[in-house]
């Protein structure tokens, strides 16, 4: 969350990790360079901010000085605790976090009104029940995904057939691609993910040339009454210099390998893609509230396989049984939907684990299998944990205990040879510091065309400011006396 990621795709990042940390603090360039905005709070996460354009990933947000207050203050006693919230008990749930810089739109009727969306901004619309907006993307040769997240109402009335379908379209209304999210059996409301397509091919000729083409939202509900939020996002991938492989291996490891090494570490959720906390290989707690929605995401290169579970703890509170207790969904680098499960709980440890899923590469997407062939690049998957707002009337509305599991098997491989910048298409070396360190895309801070994101030991949070703010001092006095 893309546009985006996290440290900056094609800004340089400087990241010093120091294993006896206290606390981590981002630190911009000079003031004259910050061009960004500062993070919502939890109370203004659904507030949206003005337009303003993303570099590197969606998931990646160009902070300015206004944010230093706000983070010094909530900077915790331990590193891996910094991202995320921690959900205390009753009081409301935090909303989704959407992207503070997101532009509002409005989706037109007829696709001849429609607004055009461009890379690297994230939109922001409502879509009412029964809602059917288009909007326009002007195309190059290039593939091209646009990604839709929407978001009910936390505790809103959703049903089984009850969802969206985002699709894009030629000048003949031709559907060039598509994808539909829906509830399925776990009737909760929850953010829901999906994105259209528009693959160039060479033995193709729908959809292939350069010009207009329009993205379709439309909502597929039955018991809902109330408009949903969406988070828009559109990207573009290079082709290939010349054609890879296109043929799927008929073996390939599909064992779940054991747990990952390791004691479990605390790194808690974040609540919207656009401040999922980072991940890598590990075990990893949070606490989730009935009706909260946890986001995570982890780099995975070319060559690489996920593997995922997700474990509720026990409660002494009871042993009533709530079917579709936790849902765990995963989404690809475009936010394209992959893969989901679901596991029912009555007290007792309860665990679910995604299907075991093909290695990264580029030949995955000749695949009829959804979830194969969402696994079509590299870069950052995303994952969202959902517990059943049902569990609060048996077992309090208070915090469960929740165990990620995370493996990565495989070496990380080359990529497929791409003719210009794979974006967010890839992983860098950023990335797995991110990922190492449990830093949001939007805690990251761009700045003068480089990151800083330094880990403190042995002096205090405010210490850093001081020196921060006072190098940015002195360096406009030597500019204003230039």
């Amino acid at each position: 969350m893309k546009t985006q990621g996290g440290l900056g795709r094609r800004a340089g990042a400087l990241i010093t990790a120091v294993a006896a940390v206290g606390a981590v603090v981002a630190l911009p360039g000079p003031a004259a360079a910050l061009q960004g905005r500062s993070v919502p709070s939890p109370g203004q996460a659904g507030h949206p901010g003005p337009a303003a354009a993303l570099s590197g990933r969606a998931a990646g947000l160009r902070t300015g000085t206004a944010a230093l207050p706000a983070r010094a203050a909530a900077l915790p006693g331990r590193t891996a605790a910094l991202p995320g919230r921690t959900a205390a008990a009753g009081g409301a749930i935090p909303p989704y976090a959407f992207d503070g810089s997101a532009q509002r739109v409005q989706g037109a009727a007829s696709s001849s009104d429609a607004v055009q969306l461009r890379t690297g901004q994230t939109y922001r619309d409502t879509l009412k029940k029964n809602g059917k907006v288009y909007y326009r993307v002007d195309l190059d040769r290039q593939n091209a995904y646009v990604s839709v997240v929407a978001v009910p109402r936390a505790g809103g009335e959703v049903e089984y057939g009850d969802g969206f379908k985002v699709s894009i379209q030629d000048g003949s209304g031709f559907e060039c691609g598509y994808q539909q999210a829906n509830f399925s059996s776990s009737e909760f409301a929850r953010p829901l993910a999906a994105y259209a397509r528009r693959i160039i091919e060479a033995d193709s000729s729908t959809c292939q040339g350069a010009g207009a083409y329009y993205v379709l939202v439309e909502r597929e509900s039955k018991a809902s009454t109330e408009d949903w939020e969406l988070e828009i996002r559109y990207a573009s991938e290079p082709l290939l210099k010349k054609a890879g492989p296109t043929e799927l291996p008929e073996v390939w490891a599909s064992g779940t390998p054991g747990p990952p090494p390791g004691d479990p570490r605390q790194r808690q959720g974040g609540s919207g893609i656009h401040d999922a906390i980072s991940l890598t290989q590990g075990e990893w707690r949070s606490d989730i509230r009935p009706g909260q929605t946890l986001f995570y995401r982890v780099p995975v290169d070319w060559g690489q396989q996920l593997f995922t579970t997700a474990e509720l703890g026990s409660s002494a509170s009871g042993d009533e049984y709530i079917g579709h207790a936790l849902v765990l969904s995963l989404e690809n680098p475009a936010l394209g939907h992959v893969d989901e499960g679901t596991v029912s709980y009555s007290g007792k440890p309860a665990t679910l684990a995604l299907d075991a899923l093909r290695p990264v590469a580029h030949e995955n997407r000749s695949s009829s299998d959804e979830a194969t062939n969402g696994m079509r690049f590299a870069g950052w998957y995303y994952l969202s944990a959902t517990l059943n707002p049902a569990m609060a009337e048996e077992y309090g509305d208070r915090t469960v205990p929740l165990t990620l599991r995370v493996s990565l098997r495989g070496a990380a491989k080359p990529g497929p040879g791409y003719d210009g910048d794979p974006g967010r298409f890839s992983v860098t070396a950023d990335d797995r510091a991110a990922a190492d360190q449990g830093v949001s895309g939007a805690q990251a801070v761009e700045a003068d065309g480089s990151l800083r994101v330094v880990a403190v030991a042995g002096i205090g949070s405010g210490t850093v400011l001081l020196l921060g703010l006072g190098g940015w001092t002195l360096l406009a006095r030597r500019r204003a006396a230039a």
